[in-house]
């Protein structure tokens, strides 16, 4: 039976979770100060913890009453999974599609959703807090998405939705979204030393108050260091972070943060396919590859509740400095110190404002916004050798004002049956000054409809629908601002079961693009105008198994293919590759993720035996070519022992060699086996 926003939610903005990119809040306060205390206890499984979630006018997880596929992962999983990289964090906990291109923190790899290529993650729309972390006007890749902006000890939550099934979400949510929430208050401090294989260690340091119904906030900083497992591939990253919540009167509050990444890193380089046959990961192309980046980020919101009506506005500005060193193939491993090394440098600064609105009706709610961001980009790419330039390849300044505005209208139709219907219309205007100083501009419009509807066979039984078109904009608009955005609509037809403690989801689904592209991520070639279309299954689940176990997991089958596409063949001279009906690049057959928890009622100790697998993986730019399936065992647990949390890792258990990116027959390796102890201790 479906109740009321405001019958669920008293206290809660709703339009808080609006433009932090959740489904709206839909719980009592009462229930919503339990979740609340059950993810205070569940972060460290004692009560001694100093970790505070938000028990008033905060964004929500999203709710499993929604006519959408959303995943919640909760602060309890990421604890507990030994993963060394953010990427690697939402393979294991979330089943993403990673390919991790073997570079260090502040190079952006390959997240996958749905068969979207995501080169750079660029098809996947990342949220921190309310603010996009997607970059336009990149010259690398449209939409370059780092996830080592993420700070790792700070994350409260996260949430996957599926697909471009919201309509607060407009450019990069292609294939859907990952929506992040830190902290935002603690009491008192807490230290974390991590140490562990490849000459990895790391401290973080977090601190805070809380002052009850007045607010509260925490501070953080971390450094880690590692020196790979690779020759040459040593990285170090330093965080700080800051967030502050003041509750000025009744029902509204000022929320305040801030962010500052710097990190730096060595690059092993590529593989031959043969080195990697023979497990030679001894190999360095060029000792002078590498890169360094410098990220700053503020964030001011007003929320606030009165009556029935709910608003929260925020603003944020961006600065950001990438510089690295990348040796250009044809052939990988020893060969590939003969080719052209590359260097990229990309300055940035933006800012943006995002405005919602949402207002009760009986037993309809309505929720309307805009958005608006402007960027500026300086992008500058070299030809060098062993760090000296050549040559220029392409130089670009770049701004980009893009505007959206935006609603959503919740109609509970019945107890039974709720429907969803929703639009946006999004505006980006591009302007580019090149090289030679010609000045290039252009403006795009894309109107994004949504419709869902959920329907309650029984009280523990639900199915959905929906139909929603997404869109990005796409790689090389930053030199041609006249290239139309990538469009996509996706039809989506599930099932969800919530009963006595357990929950799954199935889901069929079906995305057909339009203006499809193909991006290499070592040549940086793209080719345009194409279709495909990807269609699969989506399965996700926890369920008890006897009170002390729990097995949980999430999968995807997936076929995706081009219906039609031409693409400039990656060897020189050759005649063009004729793409129609060969799989989508990089993407695999299946990918999924599946672990089982041991808890023992009234102990201080966990137990978790986890794996993900990849089916059959297509390359980048080798048609036709399908490479073998792979699977990866890890072992953690917890304990908690002289008032300090204890946990031990054991990431690829079985040592298995994996590839974790191919293009144009070169290779990424995969991380051996690792291992990793970390000790917590809160004052």
């Amino acid at each position: 039976m479906f109740t009321t926003c405001i019958q669920r939610a008293a206290l809660v903005c709703a339009a808080s979770s609006v433009v932090s990119g959740v489904a709206l809040a839909q719980t009592t306060t009462q229930a919503k100060a339990v979740r609340a205390d059950s993810a205070h206890h569940d972060s460290t499984h004692s009560t001694h913890s100093t970790r505070l979630a938000a028990v008033t006018i905060a964004t929500t997880p999203a709710e499993r009453e929604e006519p959408r596929t959303t995943q919640h992962i909760a602060l309890q999983t990421l604890r507990l999974t030994p993963a060394t990289t953010v990427y690697d964090l939402m393979r294991q906990s979330a089943g993403l599609e990673v390919h991790e291109q073997g570079q260090g923190p502040g190079f952006a790899s390959n997240v996958s959703l749905r068969g979207f290529t995501s080169d750079h993650s660029t098809d996947l729309a990342l949220w921190v807090d309310g603010v996009p972390v997607n970059e336009p006007v990149n010259g690398h890749a449209e939409g370059y998405n780092d996830w080592s902006v993420i700070f790792p000890g700070a994350i409260r939550d996260m949430d996957v939705i599926r697909g471009p099934s919201s309509a607060l979400f407009g450019n990069f949510a292609l294939a859907g979204v990952v929506n992040v929430r830190t902290l935002e208050r603690m009491r008192g401090s807490e230290v974390s030393v991590a140490g562990g294989s490849f000459g990895r260690g790391e401290v973080t340091l977090m601190s805070g108050f809380d002052h009850g119904a007045a607010g509260g906030g925490m501070f953080g900083g971390r450094y880690e260091h590692e020196n790979g497992f690779r020759p040459n591939g040593a990285f170090d990253v330093g965080q700080l972070l800051a967030r502050v919540v003041h509750n000025v009167a009744p029902g509204i509050a000022v929320d305040g943060g801030a962010e500052l990444l710097s990190s730096n890193w060595k690059s092993s380089g590529f593989l031959s396919e043969s080195e990697f046959t023979a497990h030679d990961y001894s190999v360095v192309s060029n000792p002078t590859d590498g890169g360094d980046k410098l990220r700053a980020q503020e964030r001011f919101s007003v929320r606030a509740l009165v009556g029935n009506v709910s608003w929260r506005s925020t603003l944020f500005a961006t600065q950001s400095r990438w510089h690295l060193f990348l040796t250009i193939p044809p052939a990988g491993g020893r060969f590939e110190g003969s080719g052209s090394q590359s260097e990229e440098q990309d300055h940035r600064y933006g800012f943006g404002l995002t405005s919602a609105l949402s207002k009760q009706f009986g037993t309809t709610e309505l929720t309307v916004g805009a958005e608006s961001r402007y960027d500026h980009s300086n992008y500058e790419n070299y030809f060098t050798t062993i760090r000296r330039r050549d040559s220029a390849a392409v130089t670009a300044g770049a701004r980009q004002l893009s505007g959206a505005l935006f609603a959503e209208l919740h109609l509970d139709l019945s107890d039974d049956l709720r429907v969803d219907l929703g639009a946006r219309t999004d505006a980006l205007y591009t302007h580019t000054v090149l090289g030679d100083n010609s000045v290039l501009s252009e403006t795009h419009t894309v109107v994004s409809p949504k419709l869902g509807a959920m329907y309650k066979v029984t009280l523990a039984v639900g199915l959905y629908a929906n139909a929603s078109r997404g869109f990005r904009a796409p790689n090389g608009i930053i030199t041609n601002p006249s290239l139309t955005p990538i469009l996509a609509w996706t039809y989506e037809s599930g099932v969800k079961l919530d009963s006595h403690g357990a929950s799954l989801s199935a889901a069929l689904f079906q995305t057909d693009v339009s203006n499809e592209q193909t991006f290499n991520p070592v040549t940086l070639a793209s080719t345009n105008g194409g279709a495909s279309r990807r269609q699969g299954v989506d399965l996700d689940w926890s369920v008890p198994l006897g009170g002390e176990f729990r097995t949980t997991g999430n999968w995807t089958f997936l076929d995706a293919r081009y219906k039609h596409l031409i693409a400039a063949s990656a060897d020189a001279g050759g005649s063009p590759d004729v793409l129609d009906g060969l799989r989508v690049y990089n993407t695999s057959q299946y990918t999924g993720t599946s672990s089982l928890d041991f808890t023992p009622s009234g102990s201080s100790w966990r137990l978790r035996v986890a794996g993900n697998w990849v089916g059959p993986y297509s390359p980048f730019d080798e048609p036709g070519v399908l490479l073998g399936a792979y699977g990866l065992l890890h072992l953690s647990g917890s304990v908690r022992w002289m008032d300090t949390d204890w946990t031990l890792g054991v990431r690829n258990a079985l040592d298995r060699a994996y590839l974790e990116l191919v293009a144009l027959h070169i290779v990424a390796p995969g991380q051996p086996r690792g291992v990793q102890l970390e000790v917590q201790r809160s004052f």
